[in-house]
This record gives C-alpha cells, sequence and structure tokens, in this order.
C-alpha cells in the first residue's frame, strides 16, 4: 500500500474509527485520541505488508481494539468509577456527558462484550466481520452480543 492509498483510506474511515474508540473508552476522548493515533501509527508501520485494501477498515479496528486493550492491560486504576462518578458530574455540565449513563454501562462490560456490542450497534459490522476483526468465532461473537445485551439491559434499567 502506498503513502496515498493509505492516507485516502485513513480519511474515509476516521471518523467512524474516532466514533468508536470514543464509545469503547466509555466517553473519553482524549484517551481515544491517544489510541487512535498510535493504532494509525502502527497501521502506517504496517502498511507496506497490507495487500487488502478492501479490508482496510476491519483491519485498522482491529489493531485500534488491540491497542486499546494493550493500554488498559498497562493502566492503573486508583478510584472506582462509580465512587467518584457523582463528583464529575456536579463540577461539569456540558452536553458531552450526556451519554454517561451509557458509557458507565459500557464501562462495566467486559471488554469482548463490549466490543462486540459496539461493532455491531454502533458501526453495524455483521457478526462474520467483527468475528474477523477480533479473532473469534461467528458464534463466540453471537454469544459476546447476546450476553452484552443482557448485562447492558440489566446496568441501565436495574428496577425492571
Amino acid at each position: 500500500m502506498t503513502r496515498e492509498q493509505f492516507i485516502s483510506h485513513v480519511e474515509g474511515t476516521q471518523k467512524a474509527f474516532r466514533r468508536f474508540l470514543v464509545a469503547l473508552c466509555c466517553g473519553d476522548a482524549a484517551l481515544a485520541d491517544d489510541i487512535a493515533q498510535e493504532s494509525l501509527i502502527k497501521a502506517y508501520l504496517s502498511s507496506d505488508g497490507f495487500d487488502h485494501p478492501e479490508k482496510f477498515t476491519a483491519w485498522i479496528y482491529r489493531i485500534g481494539y488491540h491497542t486499546f486493550l494493550n493500554h488498559r492491560r498497562s493502566e492503573r486504576t486508583f478510584a472506582d468509577y462509580d465512587a467518584v462518578r457523582h463528583v464529575a458530574a456536579d463540577v461539569l455540565t456540558d452536553k458531552a456527558f450526556r451519554y454517561d449513563d451509557l458509557y458507565a454501562a459500557l464501562r462495566r462490560l467486559p471488554e469482548k462484550e463490549r466490543m462486540a456490542i459496539l461493532l455491531f450497534y454502533l458501526e453495524g459490522y455483521a457478526v462474520k466481520e467483527i468475528a474477523d476483526i477480533v479473532g473469534a468465532s461467528p458464534d463466540a461473537v453471537r454469544q459476546h452480543l447476546s450476553r452484552g445485551r443482557h448485562h447492558l439491559r440489566n446496568l441501565i434499567e436495574p428496577t425492571r
């Protein structure tokens, strides 16, 4: 893949890729931007050996997902989100926080379930495509989707 082809593919997918990463990072746009930048650098450095431009989007999403996982493994959590959530909600009143409940619920999902939910519902990928992106079987993806929906339902509407 040439430099120009790479740039063209990135320009065509960057909005959706960033939206996906912001959701994967549960609304943390700064972290999503960092992961996007690192992912694009990794992709560019590997683009010489990439010969399937029709699969570029799935390829870049896979790189983004694995970059996110690597970041999560190295991250140290010092405070429980639920314990400090009310502090942030009182201080920050920007419209960007209107999805806090959804992001909080997504944050509590296991990463495989969150990834499947986001790729299926946010990005519109088919189960087989998600399986290719995450390196799992279609049956495993269906199971992650089913469990993720169930967990989200219980997290967002716990009184029903």
